[in-house]
Order: structure tokens, then C-alpha cells, then sequence
């Protein structure tokens, strides 16, 4: 029998457990505040990107239901066609009013939302100018434009700057993360617009992890610099995801009238893409209003924030693992080996908690890490708990042979 490629993939599965790069799903179902049941082992979670806790709250449930009671489940179409509800036209201009910019426009996901966007924008001839530590679907964005990339080194304007003045393309777009996923740092927006003013640039900025949380009433990053009206309307095409702080799913971009008109005539994900479900509009129609009300949540939030970064810098003194600089609800503790970041996941497991271990290609080499998620629906006993089982584990020699038996007999796996 003739050799065939697809025979390789058992082999190329067995080179991902040598690596400590292989990843499993686990089954989940909520258990109340931030603790969830994992494979039938409750655990408390700090892996959620529930920021405000709103994903269960009973208001976006009723909501949901009662939406579902007069639209159905399905939307059934494209938008194009007749998937484009009422719910989801009057959420898209609640959306807008949200960000303070003049259209928005509401997509069934996020990555597919970035992915195509991007496309629709800049073409061969043009040019992207990309964060080194942007998300995925930025990046796979970028590449199907066919547009010519320019990756420049993370958050160095100076070197974005050079890259703007040297390239001759008619159109620029520069693209990137608001709030980093899986550092937790934020980009300098003021200084992004002012080289996109100065080169003829359009900034895009994919704020999924600060909407919400960040800027008066948690109206996002954009907000948060201070940026609104014309100035930021022409230069910004605003995006942010709506399952993360949100707590339903989908996302949406904003911006100038014409410049999202564009997009809905041009973006393929858009287009030929059954729309999103009328209850999950209407779910977030519920979501906006409490954001906008809630200010008590981002307030805990910020608290549980100092509560932790305080507690780590007493508990790893003299430990190799770093807790990166972050003012936001990503706080990540790099621990550097990849065996070495799923024996500290065990070791919270073991004691009844949920942190994920991220490696690579999600995060450089040598840079495998704990991204610890924190919520609205954490206690600040949460947060003792966790600060105090990672001093204890950060006191425990590491060691690789014990590794495989213990994740063996564990029944969350590690990802």
C-alpha cells in the first residue's frame, strides 16, 4: 500500500505531547459566582472572560427568553436577506450610541468579524501595519487581504512610525489590540491616531477585551483615551467582541457612516453568513444597559485587581515566575517552560482551582504562562484563595518526572 500523508497525523499528535503543546476541551457548566463545574469536579475559575460577570445574570436571561418567544431561535438568513431582526437593528444603533461613534454595525462572531474585515478594507498594493502581539484573527485578517504586512515590534511607536514614513502604498491601515489578551497591557491609543493623522492611516482597533470594562460607564478603550467625535470617527474603525464583558457573544465594529456602509456592502463574513439570532440581540440590548449602569462591577473589579497584584508580590518573593505589568482584568504570570506551566495548572487543580496554562504558538517560546481572568463575580476571598495556593506551589520544587502521572489522573486535563 502506498504511503499516504494522511498517515502522519498520529505521529504529529505524539510530537505535541512531547512538547507539552497538546490541548483538550473540558465540559463545563456553571456552578454559581465564578465557580464552575469542570468535568464533573467543581472548581473555582479564573479562566473566564466574563469580566463583569453578566453572562448569567437573570436580566439578559429574560430577555433572551422573551426574544426567543417572538422571534423563534434561528434567524434563518443572512442578514442580506431576512436574518436581520429588529432586535438586532435597534442593538446595532444602541451600539453605536454606546462607543459614541455614527453606525455600528453587529456581526455573529468575532474572529470572523476581524478575519474579514480586514479583506474588505486593503487589498494588493496596500499595506497593514501590525502589533507583534496581535490576536489571530488580526493577523489571519491581515494575510487574506493579500495586502503587503508590516509586523512592528510590540507597542514601539517610534517603529511604527519609521515603517508609515517609508512605505508608499496609497492605503494604510494600522491594526491593533486595545487591551492584549495574553499580556494584559494596553496599546497607547493617542499616539496610534496621531501617526494615522500625520500618514494617512485608518486605525483599527480591536478593543474585545476592553469594552465594558474600560473608560466612563465601560465604554471601552477608545473612550477611556479620551478620543470621541470627528477626530476619532474619520481615523478609528472601532471593534470589540460581546462575549467577553458583555456576557452573550458576537461582535460589532463602529465608525464613520461610510466607512461601515462599506464594509456591510463588502465584508464576506458579513454577507454570506447566517445572522445572529434575535435573542442574543435582545440579550444584549439587557447587557448594554447594565454596563452602563453598573459601575459598582468595573469598581470590584479594580479591587480585586490591586488585591491580587498585592498578594503576588508578597507570596512569589524570591521565585523565578513574574506577574506581568497590567492595570486590567488579564493579569498573567509567566512561568517560562511549558512542562513547568501545566505542573503549576495541576497544582491548582488539585486544590480546587481553575487557572489555564497558555503556551505556545499562543505566547512566544520560553514565555509558557498562567493568564489569570478576573471577574466581577470573584470575591475577594477568591482572590486570597488563589494568591495563597500559588505562594505555596511557587515554595515547591518543579519536577518534570512526575508531570505525566499526575495530569494522567487528572480529571480536568491540562490545555
Amino acid at each position: 500500500m502506498t504511503p499516504s500523508w494522511l498517515d502522519e497525523f498520529p505521529a504529529r499528535i505524539e510530537a505535541l505531547d512531547r512538547a507539552h503543546l497538546r490541548r483538550q476541551r473540558r465540559v463545563i457548566t456553571p456552578a454559581g459566582g465564578a465557580r464552575l463545574n469542570v468535568n464533573g469536579h467543581s472548581l473555582l475559575a479564573f479562566c473566564s472572560n466574563d469580566y463583569l460577570g453578566l453572562a448569567q445574570h437573570p436580566q439578559l436571561v429574560q430577555a433572551a427568553c422573551e426574544a426567543a418567544q417572538i422571534y423563534g431561535i434561528g434567524s434563518g438568513a443572512s442578514p442580506m436577506v431576512s436574518g436581520h431582526s429588529a432586535a438586532n437593528a435597534a442593538l446595532e444603533h444602541e451600539l453605536a450610541a454606546f462607543v459614541g461613534l455614527p453606525q455600528a454595525l453587529y456581526f455573529y462572531a468575532g474572529f470572523a468579524t476581524n478575519a474579514s474585515i480586514i479583506p474588505a478594507l486593503v487589498g494588493a498594493g496596500d499595506a497593514v501595519f501590525s502589533d507583534a502581539l496581535n490576536h489571530a484573527c488580526l493577523i489571519d485578517g491581515a494575510r487574506l487581504s493579500r495586502a503587503q504586512i508590516h509586523r512592528y515590534a510590540h507597542a514601539d511607536l517610534d517603529a511604527l512610525g519609521r515603517e508609515l514614513a517609508q512605505s508608499t502604498a496609497a492605503r494604510k491601515l494600522v491594526m491593533t489590540d486595545a487591551v492584549f489578551s495574553m499580556d494584559g497591557d494596553s496599546a497607547d491609543i493617542p499616539g496610534l491616531l496621531a501617526l494615522c493623522e500625520r500618514y494617512d492611516a485608518l486605525l483599527l482597533l480591536d478593543d474585545a477585551h476592553g469594552f465594558g470594562v474600560l473608560g466612563p460607564q465601560g465604554r471601552g478603550s477608545l473612550a477611556a483615551a479620551g478620543l470621541h467625535g470627528p477626530r476619532a470617527s474619520r481615523r478609528v474603525l472601532y471593534m470589540a467582541t460581546l462575549g467577553k464583558a458583555a456576557g452573550v457573544a458576537g461582535a460589532f465594529v463602529a465608525g464613520d457612516a461610510a466607512l461601515v456602509e462599506w464594509l456591510l456592502q463588502k465584508t464576506r463574513s458579513y454577507t454570506f453568513a447566517t445572522a445572529a439570532p434575535a435573542l442574543l440581540a435582545s440579550a444584549l440590548r439587557a447587557s448594554l444597559r447594565l454596563i452602563e449602569q453598573d459601575d459598582w462591577r468595573r469598581a470590584h473589579l479594580q479591587r480585586l485587581i490591586a488585591r491580587l497584584r498585592s498578594g503576588l508580590a508578597a507570596g512569589l518573593q524570591g521565585s523565578h515566575w513574574r506577574l506581568s505589568d497590567s492595570a486590567t482584568a488579564i493579569q498573567p504570570l509567566q512561568i517560562g517552560r511549558n512542562d513547568e506551566a501545566l505542573a503549576v495548572m495541576e497544582g491548582l487543580r488539585l486544590r480546587g482551582i481553575w487557572v489555564p496554562a497558555i503556551r505556545p504558538p499562543t505566547v512566544p517560546e520560553g514565555t509558557a504562562r498562567l493568564r489569570i481572568a478576573l471577574s466581577a463575580a470573584h470575591s475577594e476571598a477568591d482572590i486570597d484563595l488563589l494568591v495563597d495556593a500559588l505562594s505555596a506551589l511557587a515554595r515547591s520544587p518543579f519536577n518534570p518526572d512526575n508531570l505525566s502521572t499526575s495530569l494522567g489522573n487528572a480529571p480536568c486535563p491540562a490545555s
